[in-house]
């Protein structure tokens, strides 16, 4: 059986879609061109620097290439500064299709092709170009320069049958024929791309034949049949063009043509140029050569030994400053020269400067390459000030301009030596005088702005003072560095105005004879000796001298070093120069050096002596100003010489020692100490007093001074002596420097030291104490003053009592009789007391004369009296009835003491005890009191330990008198034995009353010290009195009379009622014969009288009484 088998194969699923059309980009865009011309110089101009870096000539493509390295567009170059000038590839340029020329401003320079001076209106032609019938114009206008031809097309695209649209390319050519000579190729070229909308091209055809000139535009590529591609264009217009013919002689400028397909807008345009050229030196003197310019730089080089005959070379490029500054000052054209000639000009300075200013420096970058000191770049674009361009440029190479003697000379702050000398003995009586700046106007930090040429924009360098931030803070200063483009010159700058704020601020002044200010001239540098500041004369004019041998005037007062402080001599030659020798030998006034001068100064010539102790001061003159035509004010600027060194490479200043002042004094001699009491305001205070020999010189001293072990104070004195007041017991230990002038301290001090007792030493004892009385209650004490200041002053007297006489008196068994009077008192009225008054002087500080003056008294009683009662607390039942603790305050009796005692005195220095019984008169009476007391101070402890009080407070060290406790006593009255006055001391006094209360006050000002009081009591007593009456009618009765004042007769509650009954006796008058009268009920307040006939019947009869008794009512 045969099996049938067939295979199904498949084919896809049908035709694949075809691609969408192609349209290629529109790539030809019209295009627009702009001529910009830039004015950048005057000339003649060295021109472009990277072409001229590379000894590139001028007119040579690889020059044109170079110059292009130095066009800025927009900040970028249009050649890379990496490319090969001779043959820079495509691909090194940054900008195509640009143009550029370049004039440099020479005198005879041909005018700029290309530059159209005006351009008429487009002549329109709009035919349609094919390959078989070219279009033709001719220019007849003879001025015509050029002839701009404008082609258009108004599409180009080719569409291909599979709805590709794609460009095209058509060829073409311009032809021009030269009158009739021929038509030959301007520009062959084509259009190749693809534009749906117009596009317009321009060609410029510069005119170089005769006229009449005839243009043909010829189609090279066939002309299109098919309508899917379109290419055909058409001669739109041609426009005749004029160039500018003018060529701005001595004018740099450039142009450039600028494609709009690059640019939107004109761009910025920067060029880096090599200026101006200008004169430098020219061969000098004696073959020491020419200067020459270094091509990278443009610093002058100048041959060793080069001497400058007055000569001035080729005008070449440079950027030194003194030629630019000397070009600028002689120029006619943009200068001063139709004012300044050579021969108003010091060219030798300006050569001087510009050596300068061309010496080769570090450039800061720390790879060891240098630069010069000073460059000059700047493009000055606007008119300036004569005077202030002058300056500026002046500015550049740190230099003054200055006219003098008929001609501009330039001096430039360099190390130099000095040409002058000046002294006390050149100068005018007023001396030098000094000013300085103030510190407001210092500055620690300054940012010197320049222009930056990598960068091509103003950059900034800061530059600080870490020594003057720390003075004064960060001060900020902004400074434009002028023509600067070296980032370390404008940092030399910055440090250059730092160096001089801080160390070149000070200015001096003096006025100087015809001779020497003919001859300083500003920028010159003087040395100047002012003994005033150096502390010595080192200076003053020459009496006689040889080369070798110098004899100097006034040696007395001049100060000569020796001769191993390496000393020198300056002198003033005979030819005005200034020359300095070492001094070899000092014979009186007779100097001699150790090598000859050039020549011997003339008699009375100005000289110098500097040591290394001591040198001179050095100043810059600014300022010469004849005043009267003799004598001339000089005005200079403190010059430190090492300051180049130090801002160039931060090389050390070097020390330089102008005044002795500054040098530390010697301390003072012969410190001694003395402590004394004085009277201030009037209080006594004591004092230290501090002194020494004073050390020439020296004006100024520092004295420190500390107590025992405590800290060191100080004290600035101007005088050689110190007081120190309030001084307490103790060690000082004192210190005393002597400043210098310049207020820097002696090295060491003068050290001593001091115990200071302070007032502890006690008064003197009281003399020549007397007693007078002065009635039966008061004595008057008079003694000698005291010597002691603090006693005279804050001090006192105290004035005590004790019933005791003899040896048995003492002040410290005595209570004080008064209070204390003044320390200056002779005298005091004290209450009449018998025993014996004790005195004692007391000083401010509490402590008594060592022995008490004494003067005993005997009651003196002149009248008669009565006791009314006498008290005695201590002879109570119990003694001061200390079984009623009511009647003791902070007191107490003791028992051991036999007396009455403070209570505690370290916690109460005050105590009471008041008395059982109170006094009652029974009426109103004055009745005199007088205190009874014996007691003695006490120390509560015999032993250090046992006292806490401050030793400072004790009056006493050893414990054997204790002075300073007492008692006294008071009492208190009432007229009606209910209300009481407040309490009154009283030692013999007399008080008005009928109720009396006694208490006694115990008090001490030492808590260490006691009062015992032994006997306490009081006598109260009242005065004898008589009583008498005017005339009186008794009447025709028994007659009561009433006593003015009631006489006291005693009380019951004193147990001497009617004891003291006064005695009335009757004085009768108009008495008959028999007559007689009756006295009868006689009584404190009056009694009662009766007259009577001989027949018993009371009559009436005139009579006085007198009555007699104690104490006085009412």
């Amino acid at each position: 059986m045969t099996e049938d088998k067939r295979v199904i194969r498949g084919f896809g699923g049908g035709p694949k879609p075809p691609p969408p059309p192609y349209r290629a980009p529109d790539t030809l865009h019209s295009r627009s061109f702009a001529t910009v011309q830039d004015l950048i110089s005057e000339g003649e101009i060295e021109g472009f620097a990277s072409a001229s870096k590379e000894g590139l000539t001028k007119g040579t493509t690889a020059y044109q290439n170079a110059s292009l390295k130095d066009v800025f567009l927009d900040d970028t170059p249009i050649l890379q500064s990496t490319a090969n000038s001779s043959s820079p590839s495509d691909n090194d340029f940054n900008f195509q299709d640009v143009t550029f020329k370049s004039k440099f401003g020479t005198s005879n320079q041909t005018a700029m092709s290309g530059i159209p001076a005006e351009s008429r209106s487009p002549t329109s032609v709009a035919v349609i170009v094919t390959a078989s019938t070219p279009v033709t114009r001719q220019i007849t206008n003879t001025d015509v320069d050029a002839i701009i031809v404008t082609l258009t097309w108004p599409q180009i695209q080719f569409a291909k049958d599979n709805g590709d649209v794609v460009g095209d390319e058509v060829a073409y050519k311009i032809q021009v024929q030269y009158n009739g000579g021929g038509f030959s190729d301007i520009i062959s070229t084509s259009v190749s791309g693809r534009t749906a909308d117009a596009y317009a091209r321009d060609h410029r055809i510069n005119v170089t034949g005769a006229f009449p000139i005839d243009i043909r535009v010829v189609r090279v590529t066939a002309d299109s049949t098919d309508a899917a591609r379109v290419n055909a264009f058409q001669f739109t217009s041609f426009q005749e063009v004029i160039d500018n013919s003018s060529s701005y002689p001595n004018s740099a400028y450039v142009a450039l043509r600028l494609d709009s397909k690059q640019f939107n807008r004109i761009p910025t345009r920067k060029f880096r140029i090599r200026g101006i050229k200008v004169r430098i030196p020219g061969a000098g003197a004696s073959g020491s050569g020419t200067p020459s310019v270094d091509i990278q730089t443009g610093r002058i080089i100048y041959p060793d030994g080069y001497i400058f005959n007055g000569v001035m070379g080729a005008a070449v490029y440079t950027n030194c400053p003194a030629m630019c500054l000397l070009d600028l000052l002689t120029n006619t054209r943009y200068g001063l020269g139709d004012h300044i000639t050579d021969s108003n000009l010091d060219l030798f300075s300006f050569v001087a400067a510009s050596k300068y200013s061309n010496t080769l420096v570090d450039d800061g970058t720390g790879s060891g390459t240098e630069e010069a000191r000073f460059s000059c770049n700047v493009n000055i674009q606007s008119p300036k000030e004569a005077f202030a361009a002058i300056n500026e440029l002046s500015g550049v190479m740190r230099c003054m301009p200055i006219w003098s003697a008929g001609s501009v000379t330039i001096s430039q702050d360099k190390e130099t030596s000095a040409s002058y000398l000046f002294n006390l003995a050149n100068v005018q009586e007023g001396g030098f005088s000094y000013s300085g700046s103030s510190l407001k106007q210092r500055h620690s930090v300054i940012s010197v702005s320049y222009f930056n040429m990598d960068s091509k924009e103003v950059d900034f360098e800061v530059v600080e003072d870490t020594a003057a931030i720390a003075k004064i803070g960060t001060v900020i200063k902004q400074v434009k560095a002028f023509a600067c483009t070296s980032r370390n010159q404008a940092a030399r700058l910055g440090r250059a105005i730092l160096f001089a704020e801080q160390n070149e601020s000070e200015t001096i002044t003096f006025s100087t004879s015809i001779d020497a200010g003919v001859v300083v001239r500003p920028g010159s540098v003087i040395e100047v000796n002012d003994p005033v500041r150096a502390g010595a004369r080192r200076g003053g004019r020459v009496v006689t001298a040889t080369t070798t041998a110098i004899t100097i005037d006034a040696e007395a007062q001049t100060t000569l070093p020796s001769l191993t402080d390496n000393p020198t001599l300056s002198v003033i030659l005979s030819d005005g120069t200034v020359e300095s020798k070492t001094i070899s030998n000092i014979t009186g006034a007779v100097l001699t050096v150790s090598s000859a001068f050039s020549s011997a100064p003339n008699a009375n010539a100005p000289y110098l002596i500097s040591s290394t102790s001591l040198q001179t001061q050095l100043f810059r003159v600014i300022q010469v100003e004849e005043q009267d035509g003799l004598n001339y004010v000089i005005t200079a600027l403190t010059y430190v010489e090492g300051k180049y060194n130090f801002i160039e490479n931060g090389t050390a200043l070097p020390a330089r020692t102008i005044s002795l002042l500054n040098q530390p004094a010697d301390p003072p001699s012969n410190l001694t100490i003395s402590e004394k009491t004085v009277v201030i305001n009037n209080i006594a205070r004591s004092k230290l007093i501090v002194d020494w020999q004073p050390v020439q010189g020296v004006t100024q001293y520092l004295v420190n001074y500390k107590f025992e072990d405590g800290n060191y104070v100080s004290q600035v004195v101007f005088s050689s002596d110190f007081e120190l007041l309030d001084t307490p017991i103790g060690e000082y230990t004192f210190q005393v420097f002597s400043y210098n002038a310049a207020l820097v301290l002696s090295a060491n001090p003068t050290t001593k030291t001091f115990t200071a007792v302070g007032k502890t030493a006690v008064p003197e004892n009281v003399s020549n104490l007397t007693i007078e009385p002065v009635n039966e209650q008061f004595i008057r004490l008079r003694f000698t003053q005291a010597t002691a200041i603090d006693v005279l002053h804050g001090g006192r007297v105290y004035i005590r009592h004790s019933r005791l006489t003899g040896g048995a008196a003492t002040f410290q068994a005595a209570q004080d009789i008064i209070e204390a009077v003044a320390g200056s008192a002779t005298e005091a009225i004290c209450p009449a007391l018998p025993g014996t008054y004790l005195v004692k002087f007391q000083d401010d500080g509490g402590r008594f004369s060592t022995t008490e003056a004494k003067v005993a008294l005997s009651t003196v009683q002149i009248t008669d009296e009565i006791t009314v009662k006498e008290d005695r607390e201590d002879n109570d039942t119990p003694a001061f009835n200390n079984n009623n603790s009511s009647l003791f305050s902070n007191t107490e009796y003791s028992s051991a003491k036999g007396g009455l005692i403070l209570t505690n005195p370290v916690n109460s220095q005050t105590g009471t005890y008041t008395f059982a019984d109170t006094l009652d008169l029974g009426s109103v009476f004055s009745l005199s009191i007088t205190r009874h007391f014996q007691g003695v101070g006490f120390y509560t402890g015999d032993l250090f330990d046992n006292r806490t009080e401050n030793i400072d407070t004790w009056t006493d060290f050893d414990g054997s008198i204790a002075n300073d406790a007492n008692a006294k006593l008071q009492v208190r009255t009432s007229t009606d034995m209910s209300s009481y006055s407040d309490f009154n001391d009283v030692a013999n006094g007399t008080f008005k009353g009928r109720g009396f209360q006694f208490r006694v006050t115990l008090e001490t000002s030492d808590t260490a010290q006691n009062i015992n009081l032994q006997q306490l009591g009081y006598v109260a007593t009242l005065k004898s009195r008589t009583e008498q009456s005017a005339v009186i009618a008794s009447g025709s009765a028994a007659k009561n009379v009433t006593f003015t004042n009631a006489f006291f007769v005693g009380t019951s509650g004193l147990g001497n009622l009617n004891n003291f009954l006064p005695a009335v006796a009757i004085n009768p008058q108009n008495m008959a014969t028999g007559d007689y009268f009756e006295v009868t009920n006689v009584s404190g307040t009056g009694f009662t009288v009766h007259f009577k006939n001989s027949s018993n019947a009371s009559i009436n009869r005139n009579f006085t009484y007198q009555a007699v008794g104690f104490g006085k009512g009412g």
